[in-house]
């Protein structure tokens, strides 16, 4: 995998932006729940509730992407204890 010019700033603040503006409302309420992983440079994106798997499949597509994941609906991806 290459490495990026990107800071993690950059990372997540253009992978919110897609979400905002391309993603959200086509997939909140029928996907909650789920991981979704989006390539930053092109906006396209994979959904799946294990997040390794959509991570797999994005880079299936595109090997050297950079990619931003998020849990749908959620305001963090994971949560340490109970």
């Amino acid at each position: 995998m290459s490495y990026t010019n990107y800071t993690s700033q950059e990372i997540a603040s253009r992978g919110e932006a897609i979400y905002a503006q391309q993603i959200r409302e086509k997939l909140d309420p029928q996907h909650k729940g789920k991981f979704l992983v989006i390539d930053i440079e092109t906006g396209e994106y994979e959904i799946n509730a294990d997040d390794l798997i959509a991570t797999k499949q994005l880079l299936a597509k595109h090997p050297n992407t950079v990619i931003y994941g998020l849990r749908i609906g959620y305001p963090t991806a994971y949560r340490i204890g109970k």
